[in-house]
């Protein structure tokens, strides 16, 4: 199964206007179709899919996931953005939101953590481009540092285009 990339995501979130707006407001997603009170379907900013993420409503009464505490479930879901810049231009959404909740250097990418109104987390992450990757650099990838993005500014540069060679194709 030679899969290609991930094509949609589905969550089941309480209040699927609310969730809708979070992801539209905070991360720049838009409405693609829309089915009142019970689902939406959006797309990514700069995506070819139908759609990236598609909200189910559950209702209020709904408990929290607990997914890796009592029960199985996923973790996250990480989305890639293509330069530093934006990825502080997105930490300052998520702030603002008082959604961040975590950021990471995981040497090869760099990562905020942050949870949607229902808490469902997710992952914004800026990832090295391959020409960049020493073995130095694989090596730091073991331990998980705190992310000092201003720093990997200054390091890699603002409009450095991340994951080429990694998730991205390098150009032919």
């Amino acid at each position: 199964m030679p899969v290609q990339r991930l094509n949609h995501a589905v969550l089941f979130v309480r209040d699927v206007e609310r969730s809708s707006a979070f992801y539209r407001d905070v991360l720049g997603f838009r409405v693609k179709v829309e089915i009142p009170g019970r689902a939406v379907f959006l797309q990514a900013e700069g995506s070819t899919n139908d759609h990236d993420l598609g909200l189910f409503a559950v209702g209020a009464g709904a408990g929290a996931s607990e997914a890796g505490r009592r029960t199985v479930g996923l973790y996250h879901l990480a989305w890639e953005v293509d330069t530093l810049a934006e990825l502080a231009r997105i930490r300052g959404r998520l702030v603002q939101a008082g959604a961040l909740v975590g950021a990471s250097d995981h040497a090869t990418t760099k990562a905020l953590y942050a949870q949607d109104p229902d808490g469902i987390e997710f992952e914004v992450s800026w990832l090295l481009p391959a020409h960049l990757i020493t073995p130095e650099v694989e090596a730091a990838g073991v331990t998980t540092l705190p992310l000092d993005l201003e720093a990997e500014i200054a390091r890699y540069g603002a409009q450095t285009k991340g994951g080429i060679g990694v998730s991205v194709p390098l150009p032919a």
